[in-house]
């Protein structure tokens, strides 16, 4: 019996070709972008889900209430750690220190000393880091991490430091060889640590002991304070079962209430944020390289739900518009014998097979397609997209598809009258399919016409980033970065001035950061021989040539002068107007401190507001000083033209006149980019599921009106007997369609509106809804409807009618 189903599944998918294309295909792409955006989204979702302990896991991070509100960081004081292993005894508490932009250096005995930057950074972590994580040690031991000057490598970074030849590396070779960090610090190799997984928020290379950047004299910012905090300093702790989140939070407040001067201004508390929050709340940093929305993933995994939908959409209008057809074959079927639920089974299999097969294509479709999926979601490693868990999704995939696009197809064939059936009384009317395929087809448009809208507004608002007015010039700045030490600063005047006299060379600049990037350095402050005020200061330390190296523009008073001592001080109009401060003027001459204890300084001028970090954030309260042990980045302005030629003598001075430090460098545009890598991928994916909707919509329609015209012969020949025009038939088959995108359209509206504000409320500055977004996108879905049924109504039109009323 099922035998014969498929045998009789088989024929009528060969006899109706261009039908079973149209379903196929549709089915085949929805299916092949359903698997590649599970992938994503379950990618995303793993982040370091593989440690054992991964729901025990919590980081320990910070909030500080203020008159502003609330404001966060991942960071803690140094001495906490300490403090909080005394006052929880019960939890595994381990901690990480980052640095970034770090050389190690490999020494040589021939001389030719191999030099590595670590972009990603290198990390100093203590013993109990590695109790509240697993990780793999091939060889060495965590405990060992309790000494200082030593190190332990993944086995990758091993083979790159210690090549066997020049084709294969040997973990084995690093095993008590030494290495020179940044040109200061020689640690000895004790371990190697099996490469993590690329979904890891912790991307570990280098790790270095924690009494290593204890012992480095605050070269790496060890700070045995309370009153300094970073972000590169991270605490996490791992709870007994026994022990909840909100009993440790209980206990955090009583700490902090201990260990922190809380005042009626600012309080400052510890608590806990799951590790299973870290790679998505957008309030901490990671070491990672970005923190994913939950919203973004859900955006994705409805548009995944949306094309599938489309997809089925499609096969269930195809499948009752060819119901009439076969309603003779079902009537002569009861005849001979078979009853209601047989004939339900046959169209049931009909319609697996045609899953089967749309899941067999749609699988090389994803192959295909994954490599660039792949680059365009930011998947760290080598991944299949054909795991256990995309293997059980296929399944789930090819039994929801059969039983939502086969169930009312196979409910309408099987429940035909045979008298009716055989007499070709059917029609799409009496099987009152015309108001469902219409119903389905507006669901259709409305789904497209949300995606249609989702991109419109996406490619707006990121138009509207990258031609924002930031407040610098950003356009061809090289930036070197290197953990500059004593000895590179007393080298950086003469490298300065080497740079100035090329050609292609503008201006020089040395700073502890570029103006916009994701770095803060906020401090509490004096002004004017008063109270503290109540919010806190970001501050950049920088040179005189600064402000005319970035282009920022002065609005009142002067750029701080070159000067041995730090006594000068330039604020931005943010840093004014929060001190109540009414015109810019009044603030020139007043004196401020760093951390309310330093030496009082004179502000000197204020810079007009420039964006200090990505447009998702407002620009934040803003000193900038001279502080020559803290440039770290060197900034040239290129000239415009042979900017790879000025480029490689840039490398080759710095080469000579730095020898032993690495060159690395960027171009300041591209690291503004990297602020919205995220939203481009999102809005690239918009762009390019949006055509894959616009797609299923189209052989969906194309299968419609070639059904229609088929149907309608006999009534095209007519109405051309008596007179109607080539137009007035196009007409006749473009109006309902039309109708229906209308339709389809005001209810996409406010369904897109809620979505899109979302994700703009991500944005301090933002682009706004206008209506031509939405006039755009009625006329791009009402020129695509036409198109898809131009060419088989414009074919219907132009037929002979007389061999029209003779084919009848």
């Amino acid at each position: 019996m099922i035998k014969n189903y498929f045998k009789t599944a088989w024929r009528n998918i060969s006899r109706h070709k261009a039908f079973s294309f149209l379903n196929i295909a549709g089915l085949a792409v929805g299916v092949a972008s359903c698997i590649l955006l599970f992938t994503v989204v379950k990618y995303e979702l793993s982040y370091d889900s593989f440690q054992p302990n991964y729901q025990q896991i919590y980081h320990v991070v910070s909030q500080t209430k203020s008159p502003d509100g609330l404001a966060y960081t991942s960071g803690i004081p140094f001495p906490a750690l300490d403090a909080l292993r005394l006052d929880f005894p019960q939890a595994k508490t381990g901690a990480m220190l980052a640095n970034y932009g770090s050389q190690v250096t490999v020494p040589s005995k021939n001389g030719t000393d191999k030099k590595f930057i670590e972009d990603k950074g290198f990390f100093f972590c203590d013993p109990e880091f590695f109790q509240v994580f697993h990780y793999d040690w091939l060889a060495g031991s965590p405990e060992e991490l309790k000494n200082p000057n030593v190190t332990a490598l993944t086995e990758t970074t091993a083979a790159k430091y210690f090549p066997r030849d020049a084709a294969h590396g040997n973990w084995q070779n690093a095993i008590g060889q030494t290495l020179l960090l940044d040109n200061a610090v020689l640690v000895k190799v004790i371990g190697i640590i099996k490469d993590p997984p690329g979904n890891t928020d912790f991307p570990l290379s280098v790790v270095n002991s924690m009494a290593t950047a204890k012992a480095s004299n605050g070269k790496y910012f060890y700070d045995s304070t309370w009153h300094s905090t970073t972000s590169n300093f991270q605490v996490f702790m791992l709870l007994p079962k026994n022990v909840s989140e909100s009993q440790v939070n209980k206990g955090l407040v009583t700490f902090s209430n201990k260990h922190y001067e809380n005042d009626h201004k600012e309080q400052k508390l510890n608590i806990l944020e799951p590790l299973s929050d870290v790679h998505f709340d957008n309030r901490f940093e990671n070491f990672g390289d970005h923190v994913t929305d939950r919203s973004s993933l859900w955006t994705l995994s409805l548009i995944a739900l949306f094309i599938l939908l489309m997809a089925c959409i499609n096969f269930i209008n195809l499948s009752t518009a060819q119901a009439v057809n076969r309603s003779k074959e079902m009537g002569i079927r009861k005849v001979l014998g078979s009853n209601r639920g047989q004939l339900f089974r046959q169209v049931i299999g009909e319609t697996f097979l045609i899953v089967c097969i749309s899941v067999i294509i749609a699988i090389g479709i994803a192959a295909l397609c994954f490599p660039s999926i792949k680059n365009i979601a930011s998947i760290e490693g080598s991944i299949s997209f054909l795991s256990g868990q995309i293997f059980f999704l296929i399944i789930a995939l090819i039994v929801l598809i059969t039983l939502l696009a086969g169930i009312y197809p196979a409910f309408i064939l099987s429940g035909f009258t045979p008298a009716l059936a055989l007499k070709n009384k059917i029609t799409s009317a009496t099987i009152g399919g015309i108001s469902l395929r219409r119903g389905l087809v507006v669901l259709q448009f409305a789904i497209s016409q949300i995606l249609i809208i989702g991109t419109i507004v996406a490619i707006t608002q990121m138009s509207f980033v990258k031609n924002a007015d930031l407040g610098f010039n950003k356009e061809a700045v090289l930036v070197i970065n290197a953990n500059a030490d004593s000895a590179m600063q007393a080298r950086q005047p003469a490298f300065k001035q080497k740079l100035l006299q090329m050609t292609g060379v503008k201006d020089v600049s040395y700073s502890s950061d570029v103006p916009s990037s994701q770095n803060n350095w906020q401090t509490n402050f004096g002004f004017d021989h008063q109270p503290n005020p109540d919010f806190p200061l970001d501050v950049k330390f920088a040179d005189e040539d600064y402000f005319k190296t970035f282009g920022l523009q002065m609005i009142a008073g002067r750029p701080f002068s070159k000067s041995d001592t730090v006594n000068e001080v330039v604020v931005n109009e943010t840093f004014a107007r929060k001190l109540n401060v009414k015109k810019s003027e009044d603030i020139v001459g007043k004196e401020m401190r760093y951390g309310g204890r330093g030496e009082w300084k004179t502000i000197v001028g204020v810079v007009k507001d420039f964006k200090t970090n990505s447009l998702k954030e407002a620009i934040k309260p803003l000193a900038i000083a001279e502080r020559k042990n803290q440039y770290f980045v060197t900034a040239v302005k290129l000239n415009s033209t042979n900017i790879s030629k000025t480029r490689a003598a840039v490398e080759s001075a710095w080469n000579e006149v730095f020898p032993e430090y690495a060159f690395t460098s960027n171009y300041f545009e591209d690291s503004i980019n990297d602020f919205y890598r995220q939203d481009n991928q999102l809005a690239l994916l918009y762009k390019i599921f949006a055509f894959i909707a616009i797609l299923i919509s189209c052989l969906g329609l194309y299968g419609l009106v070639t059904f229609m015209a088929v149907q309608r012969t006999k009534e095209i020949g007519v109405r051309k007997v008596l007179g109607a025009s080539v137009q007035n038939i196009i007409y006749l088959f473009s109006k309902e369609f039309t109708l229906l995108v209308i339709i389809g359209f005001l209810i996409a509206v406010p369904v897109s509106w809620f979505m899109m504000n979302r994700w703009l409320d991500n944005f301090v500055y933002r682009t706004n809804f206008s209506p031509w977004i939405f006039v755009l996108a009625i006329v791009i879905s009402i020129v695509i409807a036409w198109l898809a049924v131009g060419y088989k109504s414009v074919k219907a039109a132009l037929a002979n009618p007389v061999k029209s009323l003779r084919s009848e």
